[in-house]
């Protein structure tokens, strides 16, 4: 009796482990988590933006193309994050 307390308290931080309530998609037979995708499609559109730069000439032009590249990348991820989570309207 004396460690309901502490198993009721360390069991509501545990609120947030529901399963249905994580974002995941399946993907050829297993369950791939959001954020996973929300990488992979940022390195997409991270890959594209840079061989853009390269194809057009901009890649003479845009100095930091590393951090111009990331930050395009990480742009792409967070909009299909929010996309795939219904918070984007």
């Amino acid at each position: 009796m004396r460690y309901l307390p502490a198993v009721a308290a360390l069991s509501l931080s545990l609120q947030g482990c529901t399963l249905h309530g994580a974002p995941s998609y399946e993907i050829f037979g297993a369950y791939f988590p959001l954020w996973l995708l929300s990488a992979v499609v940022g390195l997409v559109g991270a890959l594209i933006a840079h061989r853009i730069f390269v194809s057009t000439g901009w890649a003479l032009i845009v100095p930091l193309q590393l951090s111009v590249c990331l930050a395009i990348g990480l742009t792409v991820a967070v909009l299909f994050w929010l996309s795939g989570t219904g918070q984007l309207l």
